[in-house]
């Protein structure tokens, strides 16, 4: 499942809902997951706030096939990933991503490839309301580049 939300979201709650919806009690062996939350500091500033933006259809079918490849990579059950749109602030859970297969090495490489792609090329943007040491005023910037996961 995919779900993009403006909406704040509780992780741990979204994983335990889902799992009890698979109605797959005895199948899985194993559940990785990933949640990332928003930093209050990029490249050396104060970051205070972002806007995330999205192309909506776009991103969703984007996200459709990193699951794809990755169910075709790997013994999986079931996928979660919901990802956050709009204002964040510092702390807020910005992406969970989880996936559910008999043994943990599948759980584990298709949690991380999916998670990987995510950051790397899927279709999002963010703004980030920053101030610079010795500035007294915030300002607005295009995060160009996210960091590497490896």
């Amino acid at each position: 499942m995919i779900k993009i939300t403006e909406q704040p979201f509780d992780p741990w709650q979204e994983l335990s809902s889902f799992q009890l919806a698979m109605r797959r009690d005895g199948e899985f062996g194993a559940c990785a997951n990933f949640i990332g939350t928003m930093r209050d500091m990029n490249e050396g500033d104060a970051v205070s706030g972002m806007v995330l933006e999205h192309y909506p259809g776009m991103t969703e079918k984007h996200l459709d096939k990193i699951i794809a490849v990755a169910k075709d990579k790997w013994d999986l059950l079931d996928t979660l990933v919901i990802h956050r749109v709009g204002k964040l602030l510092p702390n807020d859970p910005i992406v969970l991503v989880a996936v559910w297969s008999v043994h943990r090495k599948d759980a584990f490489e298709a949690s991380r490839f999916i998670m990987e792609d995510l950051k790397s090329k899927a279709p999002f943007w963010k703004k980030e309301a920053v101030k610079s040491s010795g500035q007294q005023t915030e300002k607005n910037r295009w995060v160009e580049k996210n960091t590497s996961g490896y």
